[in-house]
């Protein structure tokens, strides 16, 4: 038993001078997300500043539109840190849009547990607060193996979006479920490509 704490403690010992010695890539993953989320928490509260006409929170009227954006997959902040997910949400998605309000969204990513996961849902956002569209996405998700053993589940994620001419950005807030699904906040970068 002695041995066991000298050895958890050789290990941190370890972990610390590592850190010490330049070992920065976990912190800076960290400090880039906790970053670019500051930076979009801050264009949006400017956005919504600026607009001086603008109610602080209305509906979007649903206008049918035609476009298709492109996504890379996300970057996740596990509220579990200490599990050990893979945070690197790297993959690639589309989402055509039909109307100001809705679109359908398609993909494949490389999720928290490690596994390949692949999603279909309808992103239903009605309601806006200045440039910011506030909403959820409402569909099916496979690859986690504590849900259905890595098969196809229903699921339901609040999301929020900003958008700017052919760049944007979704925000997804990611629940918990028992001990089969770890809550996040997971950011999304996208692209409008026509």
């Amino acid at each position: 038993m002695t041995q066991s704490v000298k050895r958890s403690s050789d290990t941190s010992r370890a972990s610390d001078g590592a850190l010490k010695e330049g070992f920065i890539l976990p912190p800076v993953r960290k400090i880039a997300f906790t970053r670019l989320l500051q930076i979009l928490i801050c264009i949006v509260a400017t956005s919504i500043s600026l607009s001086s006409n603008a109610e602080i929170l209305s509906i979007i009227e649903s206008k049918s539109i035609s476009e298709i954006w492109l996504n890379p997959g996300a970057y996740s902040y596990h509220f579990q840190k200490d599990k050990g997910f893979d945070n690197n949400n790297i993959g690639l998605g589309g989402e055509y849009r039909y109307s100001t309000t809705g679109s359908v969204m398609l993909g494949f990513f490389h999720n928290s547990d490690r596994n390949t996961s692949h999603y279909v849902v309808w992103h239903w956002q009605p309601l806006e607060l200045g440039p910011v569209h506030l909403g959820a996405v409402v569909g099916v998700v496979d690859g986690y193996p504590q849900m259905l053993d890595g098969g196809w589940f229903p699921a339901v994620i609040p999301m929020l979006s900003v958008e700017y001419q052919n760049i944007g950005a979704n925000l997804l807030l990611v629940p918990s479920y028992q001990n089969r699904l770890h809550g996040a906040i997971s950011l999304q970068l996208k692209l409008r490509v026509l």
